[in-house]
């Protein structure tokens, strides 16, 4: 296992550059300035640069002003503290661990758009539930690429990992197969690539639907997951992903990857308000680099550390 702390330095390095966006707002607190209404303004400005979005960094300036308010905070770095736990408490209802059912195998199905590092993750996420005693297959439901399902099998050897594919042919087929052989071998968990895909490419999108539909018919109660991985860099287009997917295929959690220090993490805090306060959709795993370690569960008190140190 990694060191907790080294853990920590490379997300706060993957944050880097979301961390410079918030500079200029967080600037303004190093000096002697009052708090007032220009310095929230301005923190709202550098929070929507950072790419939180205008919802998020309105609520955030909100919660600022009247904690700001109610405890009489005064000096910068009171003020700085504040915002870190505004943050934290609005990333709070996305942390979620991943629960598996007794239920075996379970089945872990996994969307997303090209490039986004679908296949990387999956890889990674094996990997780690591997760590957690588990025993994962693989099924390599993108039969339209063979790269990826190259990249898979890489992967499957190289975590010792079985991997079930074929050269073309039907995706849905692929995680059929897939489940009954981890049923056949008592395996713990199946973890399904799926072809990349556009929200806008509606044939697209009903495929992955019938794949999920192939998934309950060889496994009642499957897919028990259903997870969308994002690309950092992507930004506030990551929203209209969460959204469209959603639709499509109910998704349980969202993994993000790419915080290399090239994106803008900001765009957890929009996410937390994707689907309105009342039912955020969970953020299980971010990924900061290209090691197989590098992919770990969210927590949002590291993460709002990580930004605003």
């Amino acid at each position: 296992m990694v060191a907790a702390a080294s853990w920590a330095q490379r997300l706060k390095a993957g944050l880097a550059r979301t961390r410079e966006a918030l500079a200029g707002g967080l600037a303004a607190l190093v000096g002697r300035r009052p708090i007032d209404e220009a310095l929230f303004e301005e923190l709202e400005s550098a929070l929507i640069v950072a790419d939180c979005g205008v919802d998020a960094a309105r609520e955030l300036i909100a919660r600022l002003r009247a904690r700001a308010r109610k405890e009489g905070l005064e000096d910068a770095a009171a003020l700085r503290a504040a915002l870190r736990d505004c943050i934290a408490e609005l990333l709070a209802p996305l942390e979620r661990p991943l629960a598996l059912p007794a239920a075996r195998p379970c089945v872990i199905m996994v969307a997303g758009v090209n490039g986004s590092g679908k296949t990387t993750s999956i890889g990674k996420l094996a990997k780690w539930l591997q760590g957690r005693g588990l025993r994962v297959l693989l099924a390599a439901g993108d039969t339209f690429r063979a790269a990826a399902r190259e990249q898979l099998a890489a992967w499957g050897e190289k975590n010792g990992v079985p991997v079930i594919g074929q050269h073309g042919g039907d995706p849905g087929a692929v995680v059929f197969d897939a489940i009954g052989a981890a049923r056949a071998r008592g395996m713990d968990v199946v973890i399904a690539d799926t072809a990349g895909r556009l929200p806008t490419q509606l044939h697209l999108m009903e495929e992955i639907r019938k794949v999920k539909r192939v998934a309950a018919k060889a496994l009642e109660g499957a897919p028990h997951e259903i997870l969308l991985v994002l690309d950092a860099g992507t930004g506030q287009n990551a929203l209209a992903q969460v959204k469209a997917f959603d639709e499509a295929l109910g998704l349980t959690g969202l993994i993000l990857t790419k915080l290399d220090g090239t994106a803008k993490g900001g765009v957890v805090c929009a996410i937390a308000r994707a689907r309105g306060a009342a039912a955020p959709l969970p953020l299980l795993f971010v990924g900061v680099g290209e090691g197989v370690d590098d992919l770990r569960p969210f927590r949002a008190r590291e993460f709002a550390e990580a930004l605003v140190d």
